[in-house]
């Protein structure tokens, strides 16, 4: 069903992953033959570069280390209809790749998922890994809506304009969540499907780092949330300083209208502060809120020109 007209590019970010690379440039070959590969060069000390250009990928460099950066390279040179993005670690399917696009297109989709399931990812996948994306995807869903079950997936095709139109900024692995988060913001036709994950090549290991890189993560996620919902953040805020402050002002209420004295002054000049810095959320979030909506239009109408 794949158009003859489409453009389709392969995406493939590396850092020292010499020993899966040859088998991901040929599998993707194997699947589209029409197809441009890109191996990035992300500061490799290994021969991954050497190994790809010998595979006939087009082999380009990012030496600003971080998976985000590579990606934000990647999608300003590039120029496709089709983008698909996945690692060099050879844990992806490649079979799914023709459903990814044939979906993406019958459905006028701009992005299609692959959701890791089955074998190692359910299994043999590191327990923090898989229990993080469990809970970052719900932290996401929560705040921004559901829409995805596997927010870190890094297997995915996209459309040109919603590449074009994604304002990356994330340095690291943070990149998925930063993607996901901007197709559910401008609310894009977008679905996942499941795709096998597999075990990496004998010798390989993973770059991401459980404890550092989820702290980043969700520090993205904070910072989104703070950006992109400011009325909802600073309404928390404001509500907590609110509660905060009648716990302390009941007791001193009640012994003032007992004794007609207000013995605890600090704490009275605390609730004082507390309920004032209430207000002056609730103040900040609605102006903010207002900066964001104008932010959020002229993201979609980015979108909708491409």
């Amino acid at each position: 069903m794949m158009q003859e007209n489409n453009n389709i590019a392969v995406l493939i970010p590396c850092h020292n992953e010499e020993k899966s690379i040859a088998q991901v440039i040929r599998d993707f070959k194997s699947f589209l033959p029409k197809a441009d590969i890109y191996v990035f060069d992300n500061c490799s000390v290994d021969k991954t570069a050497e190994i790809a250009k010998e595979n006939g990928a087009i082999v380009r460099f990012e030496n600003n280390k971080g998976k985000g950066n590579v990606v934000k390279r990647m999608f300003s040179d590039i120029d496709a209809d089709i983008y698909v993005l996945v690692d060099g670690d050879n844990t992806y399917d490649p079979k799914s790749v023709t459903e990814m696009i044939n979906l993406m297109i019958k459905d006028n989709l701009d992005m299609v998922v692959g959701k890791r399931v089955g074998g190692n990812f359910n299994n043999e996948y590191r327990f923090g890994h898989s229990f993080g994306n469990k809970l970052l995807t719900g932290f996401v869903g929560l705040i921004f809506g559901n829409g995805f079950s596997d927010i870190l997936s890094g297997y995915r095709v996209m459309t040109k304009r919603f590449v074009k139109s994604f304002p990356a900024l994330s340095s690291g692995f943070e990149i998925e969540t930063e993607i996901t988060i901007h197709a559910l913001q401008l609310e894009v036709a977008s679905k996942e499907i499941n795709t096998k994950y597999s075990s990496r090549e004998s010798g390989s290991y993973s770059k991401l780092n459980t404890f550092k890189d989820g702290l980043k993560i969700l520090w993205l996620i904070f910072i989104m949330f703070k950006d992109e919902k400011p009325f909802s953040f600073f309404g928390i805020l404001s509500i907590l300083f609110f509660s905060i402050s009648l716990l302390f002002f009941y007791p001193i209420l009640d012994t003032y209208i007992s004794t007609g004295m207000v013995p605890r002054l600090p704490t009275a000049i605390l609730s004082s502060v507390l309920m004032i810095l209430s207000f002056v959320a609730m103040i900040a979030g609605v102006i903010l809120d207002s900066m964001s909506r104008l932010k959020l239009q002229i993201k979609k109408l980015n979108y909708l020109s491409k």
